[in-house]
């Protein structure tokens, strides 16, 4: 089960890809780089354009450059523009009638869900093109915030000198 569609998907995958590369790239060099089909990649490509996430440039060396601006677009807005939004359920927001569940009168679960949703779509609001695309660099590991715990290194063996403490077997 998948919450995002191949396309979304592919489209965070694709602002990534000019976010780091600020000269830019084409749909030929992103479909290679990822094995994906190159028509999908240049449909999204103009789609991104239109919603102007992208600049595309015509010619020889043409292609499309991330805009600076869709750094700061959050990723409830931009899987909203770029497909029908996050849905956890077919209740959560359909505008087409055929689309409702027919148990949603009497759901039991309708409205727990509803609020599960909610909460992601405020996380999904709270999260930026640039922090999926350039995520902040990983923090130590969490036990290197308990070495403060360990009993200090006794003063012999800190300054140097021969240390009389027992010492681990080497291999």
């Amino acid at each position: 089960m998948t919450l995002l569609s191949r396309k979304a998907d592919y489209a965070m995958l694709i602002v990534s890809y000019l976010h780091h590369r600020p000269e830019g790239g084409n749909a030929r060099a992103i479909a290679e780089r990822f094995g994906l089909s190159r028509p999908f990649v240049a449909n999204i490509l103009k789609e991104l354009s239109n919603r102007g996430y992208v600049t595309s440039h015509r010619g020889v060396k043409g292609g499309y450059a991330l805009k600076e601006s869709a750094r700061s677009v959050t990723l409830a807005d931009f899987l909203a523009s770029i497909d029908e939004g996050f849905r956890l359920t077919l209740c959560n927001h359909t505008a087409d009638p055929a689309d409702v569940c027919s148990l949603e009168p009497s759901c039991p679960v309708k409205g727990p869900l509803a609020d599960i949703h909610r909460r992601i779509v405020d996380v999904l609001r709270g999260v930026t093109l640039a922090d999926v695309v350039a995520p902040p660099p990983v923090s130590p590991a969490p036990a290197a915030g308990l070495l403060h715990l360990l009993p200090p290194e006794p003063a012999c063996c800190s300054s140097g000198d021969h240390c009389h403490h027992p010492q681990p077997a080497t291999v």
